[in-house]
């Protein structure tokens, strides 16, 4: 099989004929493609969920109420039980993969439990779910026009509103989402 080019920290820009309605004008940070797959999480959808009932749920207590009112992220159909904390920096937590040298993807609950304290990371997303594609599924999906690709940039991560960062990563690429053909090769 050959080798592919690797989407690790790129965003997938979903283009607007996309009817999928887990992937319909969505922003998603690939955490990992190999040739094994891809996963990945959306980041501009929030849940009905805010994160201080996520912690009351979880009985972690402690949070200010500025922090319980943060969003709650639809972070992908797969295992949306499974929650996930995007964050920079990346810190000394139990499971993080780190993607960036500043930006990580932590799964275990210790960071949920310090995210009052100041040892906290400063930026943050929590999520549930995730994206993931099989091997050559997401190859095949970028061949049929489904997404544009850009490497990752954590300003539209943690300084952009949510509602308009699917937007704005479009714009870093000089393209007006609204404007573009799902048409390939017609003028």
């Amino acid at each position: 099989m050959p080798s592919i080019e690797s989407l690790s920290n790129q965003f997938l820009i979903a283009m607007p004929q996309l009817a999928d309605p887990n992937f319909a004008r969505t922003l998603t940070l690939i955490c990992e493609h190999t040739e094994d797959g891809a996963m990945g999480i959306v980041v501009n959808r929030t849940l009905d969920l805010n994160l201080g009932e996520l912690l009351e749920h979880m009985q972690i207590s402690g949070a200010s109420e500025q922090l319980r009112e943060h969003p709650v992220y639809y972070g992908g159909p797969v295992e949306p039980e499974r929650g996930f904390v995007l964050h920079r920096p990346i810190g000394a937590w139990k499971t993080t993969m780190a993607l960036t040298p500043s930006l990580g993807l932590t799964t275990s609950r210790d960071i949920l439990a310090n995210m009052a304290s100041e040892d906290a990371p400063q930026d943050t997303l929590v999520l549930l779910g995730y994206a993931g594609w099989g091997p050559g599924q997401l190859e095949e999906e970028l061949a049929g026009n489904a997404w544009l690709t850009l490497p990752a940039e954590e300003s539209i991560l943690f300084e952009t509103e949510a509602s308009q960062r699917w937007q704005a990563a479009a714009q870093r690429l000089g393209v007006d989402i609204n404007f573009l053909s799902g048409d390939i090769g017609h003028a």
